[in-house]
C-alpha cells in the first residue's frame, strides 16, 4: 500500500510465543474503513466474535489514523480497539496526548497483540522496531509509577507511555489505559484485556523531527488544513482562550446541563441538583486550576489542570473533566471538587474509568439506602468512596463484586434495574429523559451507553450545527444517524470528536483526501461512517445482541419522571427506536443482508452470518 499518511506499518505481538512480526495494510480495507476505529473493529470482527474477552483468543488493537501525527488539528488521538470485557460487544476507547503522534513518528501505523504472555512484559518501540521487555519489576504500580520507572529507564525526552494500572493487572472489568499526561482510555474494560495478557506497557520513543506523516497531495492538504484549523480558531466552542472548551474544559457543561434539568444525580434519582455548581467548571477554574494543557495540534487546550495543595486531598492531576466531575460528584452525592479531585487522582493511579467508578459507587449507595446490601456507604461520603475504589482495584471483598462492573453487582443483589447502563455499560453525565436524542443514543451504542457514538447534544443543547428541541422525540432517529456517522469517520480518521463543534464533514473530506491520495467527498465521509457502524452492528449481531431489549435503556428513564426544569418528562423510547430502526435499515436490530451487500461489509458471494444468530 503507498498512500499517504501511512507508514503502512503493522506490528503484530505474539504474546504467547514471544515473537514479533511486521506486515503491510490492506488498501482495500484503508478504503472501507479508514483507519483507527473502523479497521481496528474490521480486525476483531476477522478474529471472530464469538471469543471470550479475557483469553488468549481476544486481541487488542491499538491503532492509529490517516492524519494521526500530522499537522491536521486535534490530531493525536489513538483508538485502542478489542471485545469488551464489560459489555461482551465490540469496543473502541480513544486517548488524547502525545502516544499516537509518536508511534506514528516511530514509523508505525497500529499494533496488534494476540495471545498470553507467561510474566509481565512491556513493549518498546523505536526507529520502526518493537521489541517485548521484562515488565515483572513493574507489576503492582501504579500508572504514574510505570511512567516514571520507564523514564528513567529510557530517557525523559520523546518517551510517551501508555500503561495499565493495579486495576487492569487484576481483571478490573472497567479498567482502562492511561499515557504520560492522565489521558485515559478509559472504557469498556480495554486494561482488562491486556492485564490478562499480562501486558503492562507500550512505550514508544519517537521525535517529531522529519517523522510527521506525508501529504499525498501538499500543497493542497496545507490549504484544507488552513480551512480547518480557521473553522476551530473561530469556532464558539472551540476558539483558544475564548470559547467555553477551551477555558473551562468539558466540564464547562456542568451547570448548563444542571440547569436544563438533565444532570442525573444520586444515581439518576433526581435530575437537578442545587450542589452541583461547587464541582463546576466556573468553580474549578476560580479555585482549583493551575494549568490549561493540551495534546498533540491542538489550539483549543480543553485539558483542565488542577491542584488540592493542603489537606487530606492534596493532589495535582490533569484532567478535571465533566464525566469524571459528575460519576463522582453529582451521581454519587459529593460536592466537594478537592475530594473529586482526589478521587479523579486516584482512579488514574489505579487505571480504571471514572464513569463506571462512579456508578459502581452509586449504585452501592442506592441499595445501601435502601437496604439490599450491608456495605456501608452514604451519598457524599468522600472517604468511603476513596476506599471502595481501592477495594474494587485490587478486588478486595465487597469491591470484588464491583470490579465485575455495576450491571453485573446489582444482577448478583437480585436489583438489576438500579443500574443504568445499556449492554452492560453505564450511561455517562445527560439524563435521557430531559434530552430526548441522546437517550436513543444510548440505547443503539454499539459499546454500550455512551454519549461519544453519536453526540446529539451538539444540537439539542449548543445548537449545532443547527439546534433541536431537547424535549421532542420526533425526528431525533435521523439526527442520531447523522451524528453517529459523523463521528464513526473522525474516530476513524483519529481526530478529537470536539473538532466536529467547528469542523463538518467537508472539512474531513478534505484533510482525509489530500493527505491519503484518495479522492472523498463529504458524501463519502457520511458513507464510510455508515459503513463502519454498521460493522460495529454486525459484529454484535454475531456476538449475540440481536433482540430489540439490547437496545433499550433501564425503567427508571422510561417509567419515572424527571426532575428540575426537565419535570414530568421520561424517555420517548417507544417512539424513537422503530423510527431509528427504519433510519438505519435495519430489523429489530440486526443489520439486514441488503444492507451489508449495500456497504460492501460482505460480498455477492458471502452468506451473512446474521441469518445463524
Amino acid at each position: 500500500m503507498n498512500l499517504g499518511g501511512f507508514k503502512n506499518k503493522e506490528v503484530v505481538v505474539d504474546l504467547t510465543n514471544g515473537t514479533v512480526d511486521y506486515r503491510g495494510i490492506k488498501e482495500d480495507d484503508v478504503r472501507k474503513y479508514v483507519g483507527g476505529r473502523g479497521l481496528g473493529v474490521k480486525y476483531v470482527l476477522d478474529n471472530g466474535p464469538e471469543v471470550e474477552p479475557l483469553s488468549e483468543e481476544n486481541i487488542l488493537c491499538i491503532m492509529t489514523g490517516p492524519v494521526t501525527g500530522s499537522r491536521s488539528s486535534m490530531s493525536g488521538r489513538l483508538a485502542v480497539v478489542t471485545k469488551s470485557p464489560l459489555t461482551g460487544t465490540v469496543t473502541d476507547s480513544h486517548m488524547g496526548g502525545w502516544t499516537a503522534a509518536r508511534l506514528k513518528w516511530a514509523g508505525i501505523d497500529n499494533v496488534i497483540f494476540k495471545g498470553k504472555s507467561d510474566k509481565p512484559v512491556y513493549l518498546y518501540i523505536e526507529d520502526g522496531k518493537a521489541e517485548i521487555r521484562d515488565a515483572s519489576q513493574l507489576w503492582g504500580l501504579s500508572t504514574r509509577a510505570t511512567v516514571e520507572a520507564m523514564k528513567d529507564a529510557h530517557g525523559e525526552e520523546n518517551l510517551s507511555v501508555m500503561t495499565i494500572g493495579q486495576a487492569g493487572e487484576n481483571g478490573v472489568r472497567f479498567a482502562g489505559f492511561m499515557n504520560e499526561h492522565d489521558r485515559a482510555a478509559g472504557r469498556g474494560g480495554t486494561g482488562a484485556v491486556a492485564g490478562f495478557k499480562k501486558l503492562k506497557a507500550i512505550v514508544i520513543k519517537a521525535a517529531q523531527k522529519g517523522n510527521m506523516p506525508e501529504p499525498a497531495q501538499k500543497d493542497d492538504y496545507n490549504q484544507a488544513n488552513k480551512k480547518a484549523v480557521k473553522a476551530i480558531l473561530e469556532g464558539g466552542l472551540t476558539a483558544p482562550n475564548k470559547g467555553g472548551l477551551s477555558v473551562y474544559g468539558t466540564n464547562v457543561l456542568t451547570n448548563l446541563i444542571n440547569e436544563v434539568g438533565a444532570l442525573p444525580t444520586r444515581n439518576s434519582q433526581l435530575t437537578h441538583w442545587d450542589e452541583a455548581e461547587k464541582h463546576s467548571g466556573e468553580y474549578v477554574n476560580e479555585h482549583l486550576l493551575v494549568a490549561n494543557n493540551t495534546c498533540h495540534a491542538c489550539p483549543v487546550g480543553c485539558k483542565i489542570e488542577v491542584e488540592v495543595k493542603e489537606g487530606k486531598y492534596k493532589t495535582r492531576v490533569e484532567s478535571f473533566e465533566f464525566e469524571s466531575a459528575w460519576a463522582l460528584g453529582a451521581n454519587s452525592g459529593l460536592s466537594d471538587s478537592e475530594a473529586i479531585a482526589y478521587l479523579i487522582d486516584i482512579c488514574n493511579e489505579y487505571g480504571m474509568d471514572t464513569i463506571e467508578l462512579g456508578h459502581a459507587i452509586s449504585v452501592t449507595m442506592e441499595a445501601y439506602e435502601k437496604g439490599i446490601v450491608d456495605e456501608k456507604l452514604d451519598w457524599g461520603d468522600a472517604d468511603g468512596m476513596i476506599e471502595v475504589a481501592r477495594k474494587i482495584a485490587f478486588r478486595e471483598g465487597f469491591g470484588g463484586i464491583l470490579a465485575e462492573g455495576p450491571a453485573r453487582a446489582t444482577a448478583t443483589w437480585g436489583v438489576p434495574e438500579l443500574s443504568m447502563s445499556v449492554k452492560g455499560q453505564s450511561i455517562p453525565a445527560y439524563d435521557p429523559r430531559g434530552i430526548q436524542g441522546i437517550g436513543l443514543g444510548y440505547a443503539t451504542s454499539n459499546r454500550g451507553a455512551c454519549h461519544l457514538r453519536g453526540y446529539t447534544i451538539a444540537s439539542e443543547i449548543a445548537g449545532i450545527p443547527e439546534p433541536t428541541d431537547r424535549t421532542v422525540a420526533e425526528g431525533k432517529a435521523e439526527l442520531l444517524n447523522v451524528f453517529q456517522n459523523l463521528l464513526s469517520f473522525s474516530d476513524s480518521m483519529n481526530i478529537c470528536k470536539f473538532s466536529s463543534f467547528s469542523e463538518n464533514a467537508e472539512h474531513y473530506a478534505e484533510q482525509y483526501s489530500t493527505m491519503t491520495g484518495i479522492p472523498m467527498t463529504a458524501d463519502d465521509v457520511m458513507l464510510a461512517g455508515e459503513r463502519i457502524y454498521n460493522l460495529e452492528r454486525y459484529y454484535n449481531n454475531l456476538a449475540g445482541f440481536n433482540k430489540r431489549e439490547d437496545d433499550f435503556l433501564p425503567k427508571r428513564f422510561t417509567e419515572e419522571a424527571a426532575s428540575g426544569n426537565s419535570e414530568g418528562m421520561v424517555s420517548r423510547m417507544d417512539i424513537m427506536l422503530e423510527d431509528y430502526y427504519n433510519v438505519r435499515g435495519w430489523k429489530d436490530g440486526v443489520v439486514t443482508e441488503e444492507k451489508l451487500r449495500e456497504l460492501g461489509i460482505i460480498g455477492e458471494e458471502t452468506t451473512p452470518a446474521t441469518e445463524e444468530v
